[in-house]
């Protein structure tokens, strides 16, 4: 069994923490919200954000950083992509050599537009780094509902050694060699589930969806393609696997927050009525900015970024996405 520091305690985080506490790791989370800090040590579960779930002994609720990694093998990130620097750089001072990070936060980072493992390795080039995605709603993986997601790094010992540490008989894990494609998967598919649920909250059928995910699916693959990612991650777990349950279930927040800004509410508005993280508002931004600085046709993320920024309704983006010129299906480039 091993020591496991978690980084984050929303409600993905505390999903994880609770798989692995109760698999029989030692396992400490911390938050940077001390009052949340506070209501998990009183009720001794997330209230917040994953309620109903009470913790095992084997997790405990601590108030920093350092002591989160104090002794920790693993240090896993949940904080919020846009946030993920911020808190690695926090923990820089406490990350031993030899102890191994697993991020779960999927997105891309605003302005740089850096994806997860180019900010670790920038920030520690020496880093053990390991990223974990997948079709994995929290509410049901805290359930130990049957799940299954991937890892990847650079090095595939690495990755063996959090499968072996993570996977249970409800949580099975795959290994994968491609950092780049899951994490550009896992972060692209946020804003595809965006115009879904935009989709949905127009009032159109399974038809229009359906072509949105499948169209989706062929921007993720144009981009990674492009930026060295290998085509068959794409259509692995955390390409379709995860683009499949984010753009179908009421778990995800992206789709929520698209059928609202479908129905007319303000995205700033929908947002705020989620009331946690939606990442996909922050990466269709920064999808949109990479995806012209390398010179790649996104036309659905277009279509998102500028009906989010308010720039187009949605009925607009709908009539911009019906219209193009004619293509052969095959072409992705």
């Amino acid at each position: 069994m091993k020591t496991i520091g978690v980084i984050g305690a929303g409600s993905w985080g505390t999903a994880l923490a609770i798989t692995l506490s109760n698999k029989g790791h030692q396992v400490k989370m911390c938050d940077v919200n001390m009052d949340h800090v506070k209501e998990m040590q009183a009720h001794r579960e997330n209230v917040r954000y994953l309620p109903g779930i009470k913790f095992c002994d084997n997790l405990q609720i601590v108030e920093s950083t350092e002591e989160a990694l104090a002794g920790a093998d693993i240090a896993l990130f949940s904080a919020p992509a846009q946030h993920f620097r911020s808190a690695f750089e926090k923990a820089i001072p406490f990350l031993e050599d030899d102890m191994v990070v697993v991020n779960v936060a999927k997105g891309i980072e605003q302005g740089t537009l850096m994806r997860m493992s180019e900010i670790a390795y920038l920030l520690k080039p020496d880093v053990k780094y390991v990223v974990l995605s997948g079709p994995s709603h929290a509410e049901e993986v805290g359930r130990a509902m049957p799940t299954t997601v991937a890892v990847a790094s650079r090095d595939m010992k690495l990755a063996e050694y959090v499968q072996d540490v993570f996977m249970t008989d409800r949580f099975r894990v795959y290994t994968n060699d491609d950092v780049c494609g899951v994490e550009l998967g896992s972060s692209l598919k946020n804003i595809i589930a965006l115009g879904a649920g935009i989709s949905d909250g127009i009032g159109f059928g399974d038809n229009a969806k359906a072509a949105l995910m499948t169209r989706g699916i062929t921007e993720m693959c144009r981009l990674g393609a492009k930026l060295g990612a290998d085509a068959a991650t794409f259509s692995g777990l955390t390409g379709i696997g995860d683009l499949i349950v984010t753009c179908t279930s009421m778990h995800s927040r992206n789709r929520r927050c698209g059928i609202m800004i479908g129905e007319g509410v303000r995205p700033s508005e929908a947002v705020e009525k989620v009331g946690m993280v939606v990442e996909g508002m922050f990466t269709a931004e920064a999808a949109y900015q990479l995806a012209q600085k390398v010179g790649v046709e996104m036309p659905i993320t277009e279509c998102i970024y500028n009906c989010i920024n308010e720039k187009i309704t949605a009925k607009d983006a709908v009539e911009l996405l019906m219209g193009r010129d004619r293509k052969n299906e095959k072409h992705i480039d």
